[in-house]
């Protein structure tokens, strides 16, 4: 037996089952029910903010797994073999963010105008700063055809459906391939990607819209959808660095992983770390540049209050400008660093953490005073964000881990597998 062929039977191997994967639902459960409690202490408003960031955080790093294992269907790559198992480990969280999205999608009904004001047309705009209602809002009316309970409902349950769908096959033809080795589950999974592609680009960039960017309906952004991808891949090419040097670590990839392995997935890093920077940029130019209320307003918001006083969301945002991109993109210009095992999940953990702040900086502003500000980034809702990360965090641990449990470590009759084991070698 060859020595690459001796590796693939040894990681083939379901791991043992751990209890660590009880240890994260347990954590998580403690957190949602944190999180819960946080509404009789700071209120309803509050805590759904709140629970909505740390949920888009997550989902943003579960879609853009997504997104990883599509491109590595549709270029047909080899290298990222390696590192499309553990992402089709991770996405078993996707039902339950499904699952865990309904709190949200009940307040709707159940306190509508809490969450989303255009969900409750007899909300009083006075509450944040505004004159009237949102029914007597024109440019709400204007808007109405999509900013509608209905329209939230239909488009967050069908992308959780087609998102489930996809995930359920990509996960069904790479796990029955292990068994069969037939390069048919390869084709089906070629399929998939190029109905899944599109789909989840669109549902992706509708529902990114309806839960986030209309918070502040008034607003208008043509790349918002775009600037959530470069997020979700950079938060996903994160939490792919970190396993992979977790299992690394284990004992698991030794003699599978290489330096090659490592280039090849920090250069996406630094690649994406390029595109986020464009994309955001080119918002915040068109914006600037078109100087339109509709649109300048929403930063202004993050940087000065109505008495003009710069408040503590421009420090935020001059964070985000630093922390995601400055310091990754001189970081990672490295090819030593690229290889080091100790420094890559050390920047991976630290982009992922700025992209929490990003969504933090997307979401909580909108929750405003009755003069308009926003409040202060520094406030005890902080902590009921805290217990929200960690509630929805633990859960989607718990499921790859499970996951990760019952699967092989590698595909090992994926017909790039010797390719990716011999990645430029």
């Amino acid at each position: 037996m060859s020595t690459h062929a001796a590796t693939v039977s040894s990681a083939g191997a379901p791991a043992a089952p751990s209890s660590a994967a009880t240890k994260a639902l347990v954590l998580g459960a403690a957190g949602l029910l944190a999180t819960l409690a946080g509404a009789f202490v700071a209120g309803g408003k509050a805590v759904a903010f709140s629970y909505l960031t740390g949920f888009v955080f997550w989902f943003g790093i579960a879609i853009g797994a997504l997104f990883l294992v599509m491109i590595h269907h549709v270029f047909d790559a080899a290298w990222s073999t390696l590192l499309r198992r553990q992402l089709e480990n991770w996405l078993a969280c996707m039902p339950w963010l499904a699952l865990l999205f309904l709190p949200l999608l009940a307040s709707a009904f159940l306190a509508p105008g809490t969450l989303w004001k255009w969900t409750d047309p007899a909300f009083d705009l006075a509450k944040v700063g505004g004159e009237g209602t949102v029914g007597q809002d024109v440019l709400w009316f204007k808007k109405s055809g999509l900013l509608n309970t209905s329209a939230l409902v239909i488009a967050s349950v069908v992308g959780f459906a087609g998102w489930n769908l996809l995930v359920s096959r990509f996960r069904a033809h790479s796990f029955a391939q292990d068994a069969d080795g037939q390069i048919s589950h390869t084709f089906s999974n070629r399929f998939w990607t190029a109905v899944g592609l599109p789909f989840t680009a669109l549902s992706m960039t509708l529902c990114i819209i309806l839960w986030v960017k209309a918070l502040d309906y008034h607003w208008y952004s043509t790349m918002y959808g775009v600037w959530f991808f470069a997020n979700s891949v950079r938060g996903a090419l994160s939490l792919g660095m970190i396993l992979t040097i977790w299992l690394w670590a284990r004992g698991d990839y030794k003699g599978i992983l290489n330096n090659n392995h490592m280039h090849s997935h920090g250069m996406l890093m630094f690649a994406f770390t390029v595109f986020w920077a464009y994309i955001t940029f080119s918002q915040y130019f068109l914006i600037y540049m078109a100087n339109i209320p509709e649109e300048t307003f929403w930063y202004s918001l993050r940087e000065i209050n109505t008495d003009g006083v710069f408040n503590s969301w421009g420090y935020v945002g001059m964070f985000l400008l630093f922390g995601h991109f400055v310091v990754p993109f001189l970081l990672l210009l490295s090819y030593k660093r690229k290889l080091d095992k100790s420094f890559m999940p050390r920047i991976a953990g630290f982009i992922a953490f700025v992209f929490l702040i990003d969504v933090i900086y997307n979401v909580m502003p909108s929750m405003k005073h009755a003069n308009g500000d926003a409040y202060s980034f520094l406030s005890s809702n902080l902590l009921w964000i805290a217990t929200s990360v960690v509630g929805v965090g633990g859960v989607c641990v718990w499921a790859y881990l499970s996951s990760f449990a019952k699967t092989k470590l590698i595909p090992i009759r994926d017909p790039r597998i010797a390719e990716s084991l011999t990645h430029h070698e």
